[in-house]
């Protein structure tokens, strides 16, 4: 259909308006972690036993929590954008495994999993020209 061919002109707005969209979101996600202090990023942090990594919980967990906070605000700007795609989806990685070591099953680990193939694909693609990295 000659309206769907038409469509790839707008490329980089599509990459804009997922950018924008998945930014926010992450921010929202992260944002209370980073806030919770210590305690919580201790707890978050534990998540990176699932690879062998046992030591300063409270680092990897504050690590969680800024990479969605200042990750999300940088993949909004399109800032950064393929080495915070890659932080990002790394942290799903983790937080995925986190939630099939709980027993939550693939459908609990799912939005996690999903997030990381979208991450990974955007690294492919890249920010657009709407982006600072293009500026």
């Amino acid at each position: 259909m000659a309206i769907w061919n038409s469509l790839g002109k707008y490329r980089d707005t599509g990459l804009l308006v997922l950018r924008v969209g998945l930014g926010v979101m992450m921010i929202m996600h992260g944002l209370p972690k980073l806030q919770g202090g210590p305690e919580l990023w201790a707890g978050v942090g534990k998540s990176m036993g699932n690879i062998g990594i046992h030591f300063i919980p409270t680092f990897w967990g504050f690590m969680a929590a800024a990479t969605e906070t200042v990750g999300g605000l940088f993949l909004l700007l399109g800032l950064f954008f393929r080495p915070v795609a890659l932080l990002l989806a790394f942290t799903m990685v983790i937080a995925g495994l986190m939630h099939l070591s709980k027993g939550d099953g693939i459908s609990g680990a799912s939005h996690a999993i999903e997030l990381c193939f979208v991450f990974l694909g955007l690294i492919l693609v890249g920010p657009g020209k709407h982006s600072v990295d293009k500026k």
